[in-house]
């Protein structure tokens, strides 16, 4: 039996062989409404691609001027309009996108903020058509796993992904760090070095949207330790950098002697504690960062992850898939440790040592705790 063709498709929804190839390859230059229309004919008649013909007329349009040639859009999801420059962390992901884009001959526009109040998914496939763009990589969603709902209609158009997390309304196909390997690396690091109580300091917020992951990889490498030095996390980190309630009583009762954590402003708590860094207690970074070089910790790459993601894209359109998946795809990047000044020498020393380093500790904890009562008191 003869294989359906595109005139075929053409004839049966009364249009031309061209706008049948442009609407299978979700070019918006067809109407939506035309696209679905060509797409139920052609799975009604039967149509498959041909994926060698479709690589190399893919490959071919990638041959034009840069002036013809399709974009990318990279969309800020930030709170933040300026994160793509000011942010401790998004840049790295944007330099990434940046690289992956001119690597495969893209342009790439980053004039799209997820929070303007003038933007919706309508306005946002009209510039996309104008501009050629094919595409979006989403950078910088934080404290959520859900976009805009008046973007819907941008998700349904064109292929997107997102970078840094999962989205679960709606569920994008993703690229981002491995955090249950990263966190279960770390505690290992910290394990191997002699540390025998790691505890996570990290905001619930964030290890919610990552889906427990931090948590989890904490968990799995805290088996190898006797139940009696699995140290439950401290949880309420939250946004400031002034030191949580319940901070100290935390360390008071549960001890821990190395903390893995995604915040520099621990430091600054253990400081006003008076705990030294890392004689009294060690810290190592789970999102390790150009700007506080000494700290030991996980080097998430994420400049790798804003590769992946643009990579995940052009692999989208070049199969001409667009709108939510029915089943998105996920790319995890794993991490590399790199060592610094705030974990100490292996703590294989003798006993004495570790006696009077705890004493130091729990001396120091005693006064803050004092001092917090004294506060509490004058209030």
């Amino acid at each position: 039996m003869k294989k359906p063709s595109m005139m075929d498709i053409a004839r049966a929804v009364g249009v031309s062989k061209n706008t049948v190839s442009l609407a299978l390859r979700n070019d918006p230059q067809i109407p939506q409404a035309r696209r679905e229309e060509i797409g139920e004919a052609a799975k009604r008649l039967g149509y498959t691609k041909n994926a060698v013909v479709g690589q190399l007329m893919a490959q071919l349009r990638g041959g034009k001027t840069a002036t013809a040639r399709s974009g990318l859009a990279l969309v800020n999801a930030n709170e933040d309009p300026d994160a793509f420059r000011r942010h401790p962390t998004i840049p790295t992901y944007v330099e990434g996108c940046r690289r992956q884009a001119a690597a495969q001959g893209y342009t790439l526009d980053e004039d799209f903020w997820l929070h303007d109040p003038a933007m919706n998914g309508a306005r946002l496939c009209q510039i996309f058509n104008a501009r050629n763009i094919r595409g979006a990589v989403i950078v910088g969603l934080m404290r959520t796993d859900q976009l805009p709902a008046r973007f819907r209609l941008l998700w349904g158009t064109y292929p997107c992904v997102v970078t840094g997390s999962r989205t679960s309304d709606p569920a994008l196909s993703f690229a981002c760090a491995d955090h249950h390997s990263l966190a279960l690396q770390a505690c290992q690091r910290a394990i191997h070095r002699g540390y025998r109580r790691p505890a996570l300091v990290l905001d619930r917020t964030i290890d919610e949207l990552v889906e427990h992951r931090f948590s989890a990889g904490m968990a799995i490498a805290q088996r190898d330790l006797p139940p009696d030095c699995r140290v439950p996390g401290f949880y309420e980190s939250g946004e400031s950098r002034a030191m949580p309630p319940g901070f100290v009583e935390w360390l008071e009762r549960e001890r821990p002697d190395a903390i893995l954590s995604l915040y520099h402003s621990v430091r600054t708590w253990l400081k006003e504690i008076g705990l030294e860094v890392p004689r009294d207690i060690a810290l190592i970074q789970l999102e390790r960062r150009a700007d506080h070089p000494d700290w030991s910790g996980m080097d998430q790459h994420n400049d790798i992850v804003g590769e992946a993601a643009v990579e995940m894209l052009i692999g989208m359109i070049l199969k001409g898939e667009y709108g939510i998946p029915r089943f998105p795809r996920a790319t995890l990047i794993g991490g590399s440790w790199v060592p610094g000044s705030t974990t100490g020498l292996p703590l294989n020393a003798a006993g004495w040592q570790l006696q009077e380093r705890e004493a130091r500790v729990e001396q120091r904890l005693k006064f803050a705790l004092q001092q917090l009562a004294r506060q509490t008191l004058g209030k």
